[in-house]
């Protein structure tokens, strides 16, 4: 439990993400098809906007095809890539 409060401190210290926020948001998608591009634009879009971060259309349309089609990097740094680019 001590990891998941840790991994929480760190999403609400980068992003100011109420922890509580994100508790919402995952049980909200926990039956969602992410294979069906509204629902994820959707919701990468209501993150952005809690994250208080811009995206872009073109990466919002990278992030959102990544998700769609299954292809969403694995590894911590090329994660940072594709929502860095």
């Amino acid at each position: 439990m001590s990891n998941q409060k840790g991994l929480f401190d760190k999403i609400q210290q980068n992003s100011n993400i109420n922890p509580d926020e994100v508790y919402k948001i995952a049980n909200s998608v926990k039956n969602a098809d992410f294979s069906n591009e509204k629902t994820v634009r959707k919701l990468v879009r209501h993150l952005a906007r809690l994250a208080n971060k811009p995206v872009s259309k073109a990466k919002e349309d990278k992030i959102v095809q990544a998700i769609t089609k299954n292809n969403m990097p694995m590894d911590m740094q090329s994660l940072n890539r594709l929502f860095k680019d």
